[in-house]
């Protein structure tokens, strides 16, 4: 996909938004904007969330995992969604193990909302012209930078 995306953003007219379809993971979405992407659009978050997966600032967590079964955590200790804020790993893994519509309702949307961050993060380290900076820690925090690491 990044060799693509550099040989076909240059092509693209500066002054029109360029649109990404079917990308969604978070290092993904970071290569695209690094090779010139301003939008993207996938069901990723929602799909992997309605499985039981979400995307934490330490890489993916599994909750239908039986080790969270007794886990009064947040999803994510640094998130600070409705999700993470409200909700333990415990009582998520319970509704999702369960079938609960609710619990699927919670990762994706702590998934949507993590992204978003993501995406924020991407725009402010933009200004601060600090986006292979904040790419390089994004993936070593979410253990991208180890030897066949994918994120999804």
């Amino acid at each position: 996909m990044n060799e693509v995306l550099e040989s076909t953003t240059p092509l693209l007219p500066q002054n029109k938004a360029r649109y990404l379809m079917g990308v969604g993971s978070p290092d993904a979405l970071l290569d695209g904007v690094i090779r010139g992407v301003d939008m993207f659009d996938c069901v990723l978050p929602t799909r992997i969330g309605r499985n039981g997966t979400t995307m934490t600032s330490e890489g993916r967590l599994v909750i239908r995992n039986a080790k969270y079964a007794r886990d009064f955590r947040p999803l994510d200790e640094k998130c600070d969604c409705y999700t993470c804020t409200n909700y333990s790993r415990a009582y998520i893994r319970h509704l999702v193990k369960c079938d609960e519509t609710f619990g699927f309702r919670l990762t994706s949307y702590h998934n949507l909302y993590f992204l978003l961050k993501l995406m924020e993060n991407i725009r402010e380290a933009i200004r601060q012209d600090s986006l292979l900076d904040y790419r390089n820690q994004f993936f070593e925090e979410y253990g991208l930078n180890k030897p066949n690491a994918r994120a999804f």
